[in-house]
């Protein structure tokens, strides 16, 4: 058996891990969004397939499972690798933490999409952007606001608009932390994708004590077929394929 692990969450890193103790032969892929991910002690690939062909051909290379621990907004690749797999007849399951739920004090407003904010946030916010950098163009309906969208590598070009600016930071976050950051930054605003997880829920615990308001950018749809809650049911579903 070879799994190949889709890799590029905190979840990804615990199962690839818990392959390497196992002894359970492996490949982690990373898409390279991350110019310096945290890289686990397996075989390791950084950067695309070349498409929907290459994807095919390396998991006809020897690939005998695949477990998807990628972001719950990277819906493209985790689409085609379920259909793929499901039509090459290879064993597909994907880790998917649960999003985050409202909870009594949080003032949520959900968005179906990025460019919906400008509906709901007044002209002259600070806005808070913690949804990372390939998405940013779309919040150009925030013209008349001021923008500070954290991200983990420094920029390699500047803001694609003129009333914002990067902030750079590598997580894990505090809450007191963050506190102190929007409090300093003077946060009206704080826009986020509903990401789940509890180590990035920091952010959100501090809002809610400033009683700040969140944008919650809602999920894109997800593939059907096995899935996984958690790192323990992810590793359970590898173990089971050895019978």
């Amino acid at each position: 058996m070879t799994v190949l692990l889709l890799a590029g969450t905190r979840e990804a890193r615990q199962v690839a891990s818990w392959l390497h103790a196992q002894g359970v032969p492996a490949v982690a892929s990373f898409a390279g969004v991350t110019r310096a991910p945290e890289l686990p002690r397996l075989n390791t690939r950084v950067g695309g397939f070349g498409g929907e062909a290459g994807f095919r051909a390396f998991l006809g290379a020897g690939i005998t499972a695949v477990l998807d621990a990628t972001h719950p907004f990277a819906a493209r690749v985790s689409l085609r690798a379920e259909r793929v797999c499901r039509e090459l007849g290879l064993p597909y399951c994907q880790l998917l933490r649960p999003g985050w739920e409202p909870g009594p004090g949080d003032r949520w407003t959900p968005l179906a999409r990025e460019e919906d904010a400008a509906s709901h946030i007044a002209a002259g916010s600070r806005v808070f952007l913690a949804t990372g950098r390939q998405t940013l163009d779309r919040f150009h309906g925030l013209a008349s606001c001021h923008l500070i969208c954290r991200q983990i590598d420094p920029p390699e070009r500047p803001f694609p608009f003129p009333n914002g600016e990067y902030l750079l930071g590598r997580p894990p976050f505090s809450v007191a932390a963050e506190r102190e950051l929007f409090e300093r930054l003077r946060i009206h605003w704080l826009v986020v994708k509903n990401a789940g997880g509890a180590a990035s829920a920091t952010k959100l615990t501090a809002a809610r004590e400033l009683g700040l308001p969140v944008a919650m950018i809602e999920r894109p749809a997800q593939p059907p077929g096995e899935k996984a809650a958690s790192v323990e049911e992810a590793v359970a579903w590898i173990a089971s394929l050895n019978g």
